[in-house]
């Protein structure tokens, strides 16, 4: 089997909601400009998702919130129509008995996330151990362009006037209680 480049130019998945004059399409594009969203975001550009697990409650992803309006300018910038949504958010702080129990099913979210919304290509967003591995294996799944953007390790703290780390410090000060 040879490799046969898609013809161009490609015709966008997206085009298969927002594009033509169908019933479908016209709902679908008064849908989304229902949210105040001119109508040239829907002009044929690709749609990028940008998959965030921002949780209050997952700290090492506390920050992603802020760096999905970033990766959304950077998307306008390159001429597409980013869509920002939520997906299932695993952590060790939230989650009982573990988060490891639960990484699957952030896996499972971000698949038929991407599998059933009308994007292109997707920027997924994590910062741990649980999630970055999720979305990864829920992004290989389906067939459509994904870049991983890291939010980084957890910040550290100060505690007594000692940067302190959140596993290992945490760990010692429960040995010394």
């Amino acid at each position: 089997m040879t490799f046969q480049p898609a013809e161009w130019p490609r015709k966008l998945r997206s085009q298969e909601w927002f594009g033509g004059s169908s019933k479908d399409a016209i709902y679908h594009r008064s849908w989304m400009k229902n949210q105040g969203l001119p109508a040239d975001l829907l002009d044929g550009r690709p749609v990028i998702g940008i998959c965030n697990t921002w949780s209050e409650l997952t700290p090492c992803n506390a920050h992603l919130r802020d760096l999905a309006e970033r990766v959304k300018f950077g998307v306008y910038e390159a001429g597409g129509f980013p869509v920002e949504f939520p997906v299932f958010s695993p952590s060790e702080v939230a989650l009982r008995p573990t988060a490891m129990m639960f990484r699957n099913l952030c896996a499972m979210d971000v698949e038929e996330s991407l599998r059933g919304k009308p994007i292109d290509g997707v920027v997924l967003l994590a910062g741990c151990d649980k999630t970055t591995p999720a979305l990864l294996m829920g992004a290989a799944s389906v067939d459509i362009p994904a870049i991983m953007v890291s939010g980084g390790p957890m910040l550290n703290g100060n505690f007594r006037g000692e940067v302190v780390g959140s596993g290992t410090h945490i760990r010692h000060f429960s040995a010394e209680v």
